[in-house]
Protein backbone atom coordinates (compact mmCIF):
# COMPACT_ATOMS: atom_id res chain seq x y z
CA UNK A 1 0.00 0.00 0.00
CA UNK A 2 1.06 3.29 -0.71
CA UNK A 3 0.00 7.00 0.58
CA UNK A 4 1.19 10.16 -0.94
CA UNK A 5 0.36 13.56 -1.27
CA UNK A 6 -0.81 14.64 -4.76
CA UNK A 7 2.08 16.83 -6.48
CA UNK A 8 0.54 17.38 -9.93
CA UNK A 9 -2.31 15.69 -12.13
CA UNK A 10 0.89 14.13 -14.60
CA UNK A 11 2.02 11.81 -11.46
CA UNK A 12 -1.92 10.66 -11.12
CA UNK A 13 -2.13 10.21 -14.97
CA UNK A 14 0.94 7.91 -14.70
CA UNK A 15 -0.20 5.59 -11.79
CA UNK A 16 -4.13 5.37 -13.68
CA UNK A 17 -2.14 4.36 -16.75
CA UNK A 18 0.03 1.34 -14.80
CA UNK A 19 -3.34 0.21 -13.52
CA UNK A 20 -5.40 0.12 -16.96
CA UNK A 21 -7.86 2.56 -16.12
CA UNK A 22 -9.52 3.40 -19.05
CA UNK A 23 -8.65 6.93 -21.01
CA UNK A 24 -11.93 8.49 -20.86
CA UNK A 25 -12.59 7.46 -17.05
CA UNK A 26 -9.21 8.75 -16.60
CA UNK A 27 -10.13 11.55 -17.68
CA UNK A 28 -13.31 12.00 -15.60
CA UNK A 29 -11.48 11.05 -12.44
CA UNK A 30 -8.54 13.54 -12.65
CA UNK A 31 -9.90 16.36 -11.69
CA UNK A 32 -11.07 14.39 -8.36
CA UNK A 33 -7.58 13.70 -7.78
CA UNK A 34 -6.90 16.71 -5.05
CA UNK A 35 -8.71 19.72 -2.91
CA UNK A 36 -8.26 22.75 -3.56
CA UNK A 37 -9.58 25.94 -1.48
CA UNK A 38 -11.03 28.74 -3.04
CA UNK A 39 -11.49 32.43 -1.10
CA UNK A 40 -13.94 34.75 -1.94
CA UNK A 41 -14.03 38.01 -0.45
CA UNK A 42 -16.66 40.74 1.59
CA UNK A 43 -19.84 38.03 0.50
CA UNK A 44 -23.25 39.11 2.09
CA UNK A 45 -23.98 36.80 4.79
CA UNK A 46 -27.21 35.68 2.36
CA UNK A 47 -25.26 34.77 -0.25
CA UNK A 48 -22.55 32.87 1.97
CA UNK A 49 -25.23 30.90 3.58
CA UNK A 50 -26.49 29.75 0.22
CA UNK A 51 -22.63 28.85 -1.03
CA UNK A 52 -22.42 26.93 2.00
CA UNK A 53 -25.67 25.03 1.52
CA UNK A 54 -24.95 24.33 -1.79
CA UNK A 55 -21.30 23.00 -1.26
CA UNK A 56 -22.35 20.65 1.02
CA UNK A 57 -25.06 19.56 -1.30
CA UNK A 58 -21.90 18.40 -3.40
CA UNK A 59 -19.94 17.05 -0.49
CA UNK A 60 -17.76 19.57 -0.60
CA UNK A 61 -17.12 22.10 2.90
CA UNK A 62 -17.47 26.02 2.95
CA UNK A 63 -16.07 27.99 6.04
CA UNK A 64 -17.62 31.55 6.69
CA UNK A 65 -17.62 33.79 9.91
CA UNK A 66 -20.05 32.36 12.75
CA UNK A 67 -21.74 35.93 12.37
CA UNK A 68 -22.57 35.62 9.36
CA UNK A 69 -24.10 32.42 10.34
CA UNK A 70 -26.16 33.95 12.79
CA UNK A 71 -27.00 37.18 10.91
CA UNK A 72 -25.28 39.49 13.21
CA UNK A 73 -22.95 40.30 10.55
CA UNK A 74 -23.60 41.50 7.20
CA UNK A 75 -20.41 40.57 4.83
CA UNK A 76 -18.44 37.57 5.41
CA UNK A 77 -15.04 36.20 3.79
CA UNK A 78 -15.54 33.20 2.49
CA UNK A 79 -13.25 29.76 1.93
CA UNK A 80 -14.80 26.89 -0.47
CA UNK A 81 -13.17 23.57 0.15
CA UNK A 82 -13.29 20.98 -2.56
CA UNK A 83 -12.29 19.46 -5.92
CA UNK A 84 -12.31 21.25 -9.00
CA UNK A 85 -15.58 18.95 -10.38
CA UNK A 86 -17.55 20.07 -7.06
CA UNK A 87 -16.01 24.06 -7.88
CA UNK A 88 -17.52 23.62 -12.15
CA UNK A 89 -21.08 21.91 -10.72
CA UNK A 90 -21.29 25.00 -8.01
CA UNK A 91 -20.51 27.32 -10.82
CA UNK A 92 -23.28 25.89 -12.88
CA UNK A 93 -25.81 25.78 -9.51
CA UNK A 94 -24.84 29.53 -8.78
CA UNK A 95 -25.81 31.04 -12.48
CA UNK A 96 -29.70 30.70 -11.40
CA UNK A 97 -29.22 31.89 -8.04
CA UNK A 98 -29.77 35.71 -6.72
CA UNK A 99 -27.50 37.85 -4.45
CA UNK A 100 -25.05 38.89 -6.79
CA UNK A 101 -24.52 34.82 -6.85
CA UNK A 102 -24.33 34.79 -10.49
CA UNK A 103 -21.33 37.19 -10.92
CA UNK A 104 -20.05 35.07 -9.09
CA UNK A 105 -20.05 32.28 -11.08
CA UNK A 106 -18.48 33.74 -13.58
CA UNK A 107 -15.71 35.00 -11.54
CA UNK A 108 -15.38 31.12 -10.50
CA UNK A 109 -15.48 29.78 -14.23
CA UNK A 110 -12.68 31.83 -15.07
CA UNK A 111 -11.10 31.15 -11.81
CA UNK A 112 -10.55 27.97 -12.32
CA UNK A 113 -9.72 28.16 -15.85
CA UNK A 114 -6.75 30.51 -14.97
CA UNK A 115 -5.82 28.19 -12.11
CA UNK A 116 -5.81 25.33 -14.62
CA UNK A 117 -3.93 27.22 -17.50
CA UNK A 118 -0.30 26.36 -18.25
CA UNK A 119 0.22 26.38 -21.97
CA UNK A 120 1.16 30.17 -22.02
CA UNK A 121 3.00 31.87 -25.01
CA UNK A 122 4.21 35.28 -24.90
CA UNK A 123 4.00 37.52 -28.11
CA UNK A 124 6.87 39.31 -29.18
CA UNK A 125 6.96 41.85 -32.15
CA UNK A 126 9.26 39.12 -33.71
CA UNK A 127 8.41 35.77 -33.07
CA UNK A 128 7.07 34.09 -29.44
CA UNK A 129 8.57 32.48 -26.58
CA UNK A 130 7.07 29.43 -25.26
CA UNK A 131 6.16 29.21 -21.88
CA UNK A 132 4.36 25.84 -21.52
CA UNK A 133 7.33 23.67 -21.46
CA UNK A 134 9.94 24.92 -19.28
CA UNK A 135 10.40 27.99 -16.41
CA UNK A 136 12.81 30.61 -18.51
CA UNK A 137 15.45 32.47 -17.09
CA UNK A 138 15.42 36.24 -17.49
CA UNK A 139 19.14 37.41 -17.13
CA UNK A 140 19.71 40.52 -15.19
CA UNK A 141 22.28 42.99 -16.80
CA UNK A 142 22.52 46.23 -14.53
CA UNK A 143 23.56 49.26 -16.51
CA UNK A 144 24.13 51.37 -13.15
CA UNK A 145 26.96 52.46 -11.03
CA UNK A 146 25.49 51.68 -7.58
CA UNK A 147 23.52 48.06 -8.41
CA UNK A 148 22.61 46.20 -4.99
CA UNK A 149 24.38 43.15 -6.23
CA UNK A 150 27.61 44.92 -7.12
CA UNK A 151 27.28 43.99 -10.43
CA UNK A 152 26.76 47.19 -12.29
CA UNK A 153 28.37 47.52 -15.39
CA UNK A 154 27.73 51.14 -16.07
CA UNK A 155 30.95 53.51 -15.99
CA UNK A 156 30.71 57.13 -17.63
CA UNK A 157 33.74 57.45 -18.75
CA UNK A 158 34.71 53.66 -19.77
CA UNK A 159 35.26 53.47 -23.48
CA UNK A 160 35.13 49.98 -23.16
CA UNK A 161 31.84 50.05 -20.97
CA UNK A 162 29.62 48.65 -24.56
CA UNK A 163 31.51 46.12 -25.12
CA UNK A 164 31.63 44.78 -21.60
CA UNK A 165 27.98 44.38 -21.56
CA UNK A 166 28.36 42.46 -24.89
CA UNK A 167 30.60 40.12 -23.35
CA UNK A 168 28.76 39.98 -20.59
CA UNK A 169 25.32 39.23 -22.57
CA UNK A 170 26.92 36.59 -24.74
CA UNK A 171 27.94 34.75 -21.90
CA UNK A 172 24.62 34.69 -20.70
CA UNK A 173 23.02 33.47 -23.22
CA UNK A 174 25.36 30.66 -23.86
CA UNK A 175 24.81 29.86 -19.58
CA UNK A 176 20.87 29.50 -20.77
CA UNK A 177 19.67 33.25 -20.54
CA UNK A 178 15.67 32.83 -22.51
CA UNK A 179 15.35 36.86 -21.93
CA UNK A 180 18.07 39.68 -20.95
CA UNK A 181 16.39 42.66 -18.65
CA UNK A 182 18.30 45.51 -19.21
CA UNK A 183 18.20 48.44 -16.47
CA UNK A 184 19.77 51.88 -16.02
CA UNK A 185 17.70 52.97 -12.94
CA UNK A 186 18.69 51.41 -9.10
CA UNK A 187 15.62 49.68 -8.00
CA UNK A 188 17.56 49.03 -4.55
CA UNK A 189 15.85 50.05 -1.89
CA UNK A 190 16.09 53.71 -0.82
CA UNK A 191 17.93 54.20 -4.51
CA UNK A 192 16.76 57.97 -5.89
CA UNK A 193 15.39 58.46 -9.08
CA UNK A 194 17.77 59.69 -12.00
CA UNK A 195 16.98 62.00 -14.93
CA UNK A 196 15.61 60.74 -18.33
CA UNK A 197 18.72 62.03 -19.76
CA UNK A 198 21.03 60.05 -18.24
CA UNK A 199 18.79 56.76 -18.25
CA UNK A 200 19.02 56.91 -22.05
CA UNK A 201 22.83 57.80 -21.63
CA UNK A 202 22.80 54.22 -20.16
CA UNK A 203 20.91 51.98 -21.94
CA UNK A 204 19.97 52.96 -25.25
CA UNK A 205 23.51 52.88 -27.00
CA UNK A 206 23.58 48.81 -25.50
CA UNK A 207 20.35 47.70 -25.99
CA UNK A 208 21.13 48.93 -30.15
CA UNK A 209 23.98 46.96 -29.67
CA UNK A 210 22.91 43.75 -28.49
CA UNK A 211 19.58 43.96 -30.33
CA UNK A 212 21.79 43.63 -33.15
CA UNK A 213 24.68 41.13 -31.40
CA UNK A 214 22.76 39.13 -29.22
CA UNK A 215 20.30 36.09 -30.63
CA UNK A 216 17.50 36.64 -27.32
CA UNK A 217 14.45 39.09 -27.04
CA UNK A 218 15.83 42.30 -24.91
CA UNK A 219 13.39 43.21 -22.23
CA UNK A 220 14.22 47.09 -21.02
CA UNK A 221 13.67 47.21 -16.72
CA UNK A 222 12.55 51.00 -16.71
CA UNK A 223 9.37 53.05 -14.87
CA UNK A 224 10.02 56.01 -17.89
CA UNK A 225 7.89 55.94 -20.56
CA UNK A 226 10.54 58.27 -22.88
CA UNK A 227 13.15 55.21 -21.90
CA UNK A 228 10.70 52.38 -22.96
CA UNK A 229 9.70 54.23 -26.17
CA UNK A 230 13.57 55.02 -26.99
CA UNK A 231 14.59 50.79 -26.18
CA UNK A 232 11.88 49.68 -28.08
CA UNK A 233 12.86 51.99 -31.12
CA UNK A 234 16.68 50.20 -30.42
CA UNK A 235 15.36 47.04 -30.72
CA UNK A 236 13.91 45.83 -27.44
CA UNK A 237 10.39 43.53 -27.10
CA UNK A 238 9.68 43.58 -23.82
CA UNK A 239 8.92 46.79 -20.90
CA UNK A 240 9.89 45.08 -17.55
CA UNK A 241 8.00 48.25 -15.42
CA UNK A 242 8.05 47.64 -11.88
CA UNK A 243 5.49 50.48 -10.90
CA UNK A 244 3.15 48.44 -12.73
CA UNK A 245 1.98 50.31 -15.70
CA UNK A 246 0.92 53.50 -12.97
CA UNK A 247 1.71 55.91 -15.54
CA UNK A 248 -0.79 55.39 -18.11
CA UNK A 249 1.88 56.62 -20.96
CA UNK A 250 3.74 53.89 -20.74
CA UNK A 251 0.62 51.37 -21.38
CA UNK A 252 0.32 53.54 -24.26
CA UNK A 253 3.69 53.23 -25.48
CA UNK A 254 3.36 49.37 -25.00
CA UNK A 255 0.32 49.18 -27.29
CA UNK A 256 1.85 51.66 -29.56
CA UNK A 257 4.74 49.18 -30.49
CA UNK A 258 2.54 45.89 -29.73
CA UNK A 259 5.45 45.40 -26.79
CA UNK A 260 5.13 42.60 -23.94
CA UNK A 261 5.09 43.83 -20.81
CA UNK A 262 5.91 42.83 -17.33
CA UNK A 263 3.79 44.47 -14.69
CA UNK A 264 5.15 44.46 -11.22
CA UNK A 265 3.26 44.77 -7.71
CA UNK A 266 5.18 47.21 -5.70
CA UNK A 267 4.49 49.51 -2.83
CA UNK A 268 5.20 53.03 -3.43
CA UNK A 269 8.75 53.84 -5.29
CA UNK A 270 11.90 52.46 -4.28
CA UNK A 271 12.77 55.52 -1.89
CA UNK A 272 10.45 55.16 0.27
CA UNK A 273 9.27 50.82 0.05
CA UNK A 274 10.24 49.74 2.62
CA UNK A 275 9.14 52.13 4.98
CA UNK A 276 5.20 51.89 3.98
CA UNK A 277 4.99 48.33 4.47
CA UNK A 278 1.00 47.50 5.18
CA UNK A 279 -1.04 45.40 3.68
CA UNK A 280 -4.30 44.06 4.79
CA UNK A 281 -4.15 40.16 3.43
CA UNK A 282 -1.03 40.05 1.45
CA UNK A 283 -1.81 37.65 -1.01
CA UNK A 284 -5.19 39.20 -2.35
CA UNK A 285 -3.70 42.94 -1.70
CA UNK A 286 -1.19 42.14 -4.48
CA UNK A 287 -3.95 40.29 -6.66
CA UNK A 288 -6.26 42.41 -6.70
CA UNK A 289 -3.41 45.09 -7.30
CA UNK A 290 -2.41 42.89 -10.53
CA UNK A 291 -6.04 42.39 -11.47
CA UNK A 292 -6.47 46.04 -11.79
CA UNK A 293 -3.30 47.25 -13.68
CA UNK A 294 -4.24 44.10 -16.02
CA UNK A 295 -7.40 45.45 -16.59
CA UNK A 296 -5.91 48.45 -17.39
CA UNK A 297 -3.41 47.61 -19.66
CA UNK A 298 -5.59 45.59 -22.09
CA UNK A 299 -8.14 48.73 -21.95
CA UNK A 300 -5.63 50.67 -22.97
CA UNK A 301 -4.65 48.01 -25.85
CA UNK A 302 -1.97 45.67 -24.62
CA UNK A 303 -3.31 42.74 -26.29
CA UNK A 304 -3.61 39.47 -23.36
CA UNK A 305 -0.91 37.25 -24.80
CA UNK A 306 1.43 40.23 -23.97
CA UNK A 307 1.03 40.33 -20.33
CA UNK A 308 3.39 39.06 -17.73
CA UNK A 309 2.56 39.32 -13.87
CA UNK A 310 5.15 39.53 -11.59
CA UNK A 311 4.05 40.07 -7.40
CA UNK A 312 7.54 42.11 -6.17
CA UNK A 313 9.76 40.20 -3.89
CA UNK A 314 11.67 42.16 -2.43
CA UNK A 315 9.60 45.78 -3.47
CA UNK A 316 7.79 46.88 -0.39
CA UNK A 317 7.38 43.82 1.59
CA UNK A 318 9.13 42.17 4.65
CA UNK A 319 11.54 38.92 5.22
CA UNK A 320 8.51 36.68 5.93
CA UNK A 321 5.90 38.44 3.73
CA UNK A 322 8.39 37.48 0.74
CA UNK A 323 8.52 34.12 1.65
CA UNK A 324 5.01 34.42 1.73
CA UNK A 325 4.72 35.19 -2.00
CA UNK A 326 6.93 32.12 -2.84
CA UNK A 327 5.36 29.81 -0.99
CA UNK A 328 1.47 30.82 -2.59
CA UNK A 329 2.74 31.28 -5.80
CA UNK A 330 0.62 29.28 -7.01
CA UNK A 331 -2.45 31.07 -5.97
CA UNK A 332 -1.65 34.02 -8.69
CA UNK A 333 -2.19 31.49 -11.74
CA UNK A 334 -6.14 32.58 -10.87
CA UNK A 335 -5.01 35.58 -12.96
CA UNK A 336 -4.23 33.45 -15.94
CA UNK A 337 -1.02 35.17 -16.73
CA UNK A 338 2.42 33.75 -16.78
CA UNK A 339 3.98 34.49 -13.63
CA UNK A 340 7.65 36.18 -13.57
CA UNK A 341 9.58 36.08 -9.97
CA UNK A 342 13.18 37.76 -9.06
CA UNK A 343 14.68 36.15 -5.69
CA UNK A 344 17.81 36.87 -7.14
CA UNK A 345 20.55 37.87 -4.77
CA UNK A 346 17.65 39.75 -2.54
CA UNK A 347 18.36 40.56 1.22
CA UNK A 348 16.04 38.66 2.45
CA UNK A 349 17.63 35.45 1.53
CA UNK A 350 20.36 36.77 3.31
CA UNK A 351 18.46 36.86 6.36
CA UNK A 352 17.55 33.78 6.25
CA UNK A 353 20.89 32.17 5.71
CA UNK A 354 22.49 34.72 8.32
CA UNK A 355 25.26 35.19 5.44
CA UNK A 356 26.80 38.72 4.63
CA UNK A 357 27.82 36.68 1.38
CA UNK A 358 27.24 39.12 -1.26
CA UNK A 359 26.40 36.50 -4.11
CA UNK A 360 23.70 34.75 -2.08
CA UNK A 361 23.87 32.20 -4.75
CA UNK A 362 22.71 28.99 -2.68
CA UNK A 363 19.60 30.74 -1.30
CA UNK A 364 18.27 32.36 -4.84
CA UNK A 365 18.95 28.66 -6.17
CA UNK A 366 16.35 27.37 -4.01
CA UNK A 367 14.19 30.34 -4.36
CA UNK A 368 13.90 29.93 -7.94
CA UNK A 369 13.09 25.95 -7.80
CA UNK A 370 10.29 26.72 -5.70
CA UNK A 371 9.32 29.19 -7.87
CA UNK A 372 9.20 26.81 -10.24
CA UNK A 373 7.53 23.91 -8.81
CA UNK A 374 4.71 26.49 -7.76
CA UNK A 375 4.00 27.71 -11.11
CA UNK A 376 6.44 30.62 -12.53
CA UNK A 377 7.14 30.41 -15.62
CA UNK A 378 9.42 32.78 -15.75
CA UNK A 379 12.83 33.32 -13.51
CA UNK A 380 14.83 36.62 -13.01
CA UNK A 381 18.51 36.07 -12.41
CA UNK A 382 22.20 37.27 -11.72
CA UNK A 383 23.57 33.88 -11.75
CA UNK A 384 22.11 32.27 -15.10
CA UNK A 385 24.08 29.54 -15.33
CA UNK A 386 23.78 28.26 -11.94
CA UNK A 387 19.57 28.90 -12.24
CA UNK A 388 19.73 27.15 -15.41
CA UNK A 389 20.99 24.20 -14.20
CA UNK A 390 18.83 23.85 -11.33
CA UNK A 391 15.84 24.80 -13.66
CA UNK A 392 17.22 21.81 -16.21
CA UNK A 393 16.84 19.59 -12.87
CA UNK A 394 13.63 20.78 -12.01
CA UNK A 395 12.13 19.62 -15.67
CA UNK A 396 13.57 16.36 -15.59
CA UNK A 397 12.06 15.31 -12.46
CA UNK A 398 9.00 16.42 -14.24
CA UNK A 399 9.06 14.54 -16.72
CA UNK A 400 10.26 10.79 -15.17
Amino acid sequence: MRIFRFSCSEEVEKIMREIGVDPYGAKIMLPKASTFLIRANAISNIAANILKQEMLSLGAEAAIARGALTGKIKKTDILLIGQLTQFAALANKLKIQPFGLQKLAEELDESIKNFTKNDFVLSLRKGFLNLSNKTLVMGIINLTPDSFSHDGLYREFSNNYPDLVLRKAGAMVADGADILDLGGQSSRPGAKNISVEEELRRTIPVVKLLAKKINAPISIDTTKPQVAKAALDAGAQIINDISGLRDKRMIKVAAQYQAAVVIMHMLGRPVNMQKIIAYESLIDDIAIYLKNAIGSAQAGGIKPDKIIIDPGVGFGKTLVQNLEIIKHLADFKALGKPILIGPSRKSFIAKVLKSNSQSRASGTLAACVMAAERGASIVRAHDVKEVSQSLKMVEAVRKC
